[in-house]
């Protein structure tokens, strides 16, 4: 179907097709048309301009919104979420409030042992309705392009039935769907004093990931108490060796070197970065491949440090935003919400914060050709909002929903 949206009041995010991320000062930068249209053809964007230059004549037209002064923008990109799990986790939440810190939950039997005993025991049918549903809720927020990590299976029949989810995801909806190996996510009860062991196990799945398709990256937990650098070395190497780009957890509790390791293996990102030093800043400016992933609603939910993302981005870096979307940590997948609270709390402007939840997000997923900037030959993936006074009102009102219509790939979802 193709389609015009009319009388748009601010068109957000026009880049040219050579602009893949913005970094530093271009970061406060968000290009934009006011009065403007974008027409779409077999759900690509084939022509935006303004109004007053608007000629149908060359157009095959199925369906004309008119967008009645509403802001029309690219819709987020989550490089990084957990959707795919079973339960919740609602007790450590309230044991958190009673005073328990996450580490100590942990040692518990809580946290993400709690999630993968849950998940081993669900069918595959009911791990994919749970997850299903956190999807569609999250496309009703905007979000048009996500990456899904496993990781709570922690034995390689419970990983494969996450893999095996997502890839399902990825058939029946629309949007893009990038998925991730975390393996080394924790350890096992059955390997807590055997992480090599644990290791062994994590890297001999990895033939069958890469000759089923069943995963773009690789991912792992660096962080003390869980997995080393020298840990991390070693897995991302083996995921390269079968095709999976790394994409990681490090700097979430603490500084260890993690970053380096990702740079060192050419990850696509480098996630959390709650705890950074000056050198993991001066790493990440010579690493020009790989993204700074922020997760603010992670720190919200945890009340742990945000990213600082005003040193980072000062210094001349890029930086994406993105959900954490899980149940111990960010049970939730509105990237607005995460927006709003980059701006807050992170002190990130407004374009800024958008730049980075759309075409750097894109960036952090590998989707930056197709997605995350209002672009000709980019997918038609939009948010058109509710009648708004400017872009500022969307992280200003953290708690309003004001989106009116999504569409992927040119259709209204």
């Amino acid at each position: 179907m193709n389609l015009l949206i009319t009388n748009i009041k601010e068109l957000l995010q026009i880049r040219d097709q050579s602009v893949k991320k913005v970094a530093g000062e271009e970061m406060k930068s968000l290009p934009s048309l006011k009065k403007a249209y974008v027409y779409v053809k077999d759900g690509k964007i084939e022509d935006f301009g303004l109004m007053s230059n608007l000629d149908t004549s060359g157009m095959q037209v199925d369906k004309i919104i008119d967008a009645e002064g509403r802001i029309v923008m690219p819709g987020w990109c989550d490089s990084h979420t957990h959707i795919v799990y079973a339960g919740n986790r609602e007790q450590e939440f309230v044991d958190r409030i009673n005073g328990l810190s996450y580490e100590e939950i942990a040692k518990r039997g809580g946290g993400i042992l709690n999630s993968a005993k849950k998940l081993q025991e669900a069918s595959e049918s009911e791990l994919y309705e749970q997850s299903r549903l956190r999807l569609e809720t999250a496309i009703c927020q905007g979000t048009t392009a996500i990456e899904i990590k496993s990781g709570y299976g922690l034995n390689p029949e419970a990983e494969i039935k996450m893999l095996k989810v997502i890839q399902r995801l990825k058939r029946n909806y629309e949007l893009p769907v990038r998925a991730t190996f975390l393996g080394a996510h924790a350890l096992p009860s059955d390997f807590k004093s055997d992480k090599d062991g644990y290791l062994d196990q994590v890297i001999s799945m990895l033939p069958e990931i890469a000759e089923q398709k069943l995963a773009d990256y690789i991912d792992i937990f660096c962080e003390e108490g869980y997995f080393s650098v020298a840990d991390t070395e070693r897995l991302l190497k083996a995921g390269q060796e079968h095709g999976l780009i790394p994409k990681i957890h490090v700097n979430q509790f603490n500084a260890i070197g993690g970053v380096q390791a990702g740079i060192k293996y050419n990850a696509l990102s480098v996630d959390h970065l709650e705890e950074m030093r000056t050198e993991d800043i001066d790493s990440l400016l010579q690493a020009e491949a790989t993204m700074p992933v922020a997760l603010p609603a992670c720190s919200y939910f945890l009340s742990i440090p945000y990213t600082p993302a005003r040193k980072m981005i000062d210094a001349g870096l890029a930086l994406a935003l993105a959900t954490d979307y899980n149940p111990g940590s960010s049970p939730s997948g509105n990237m607005n919400f995460v927006v709003s609270t980059a701006c807050i709390k992170m002190k990130m402007t407004p374009e800024e914060a958008i730049n980075a939840a759309t075409i750097n997000g894109a960036y952090a997923m590998g989707i930056s050709d197709t997605h995350g900037s209002i672009t000709e030959g980019k997918a038609a993936n939009l948010i058109i909002t509710k009648k708004i006074s400017s872009y500022y009102y969307l992280p200003y009102s953290f708690g309003e929903d004001l989106i009116y219509k999504v569409l992927v790939n040119g259709k209204l979802q």
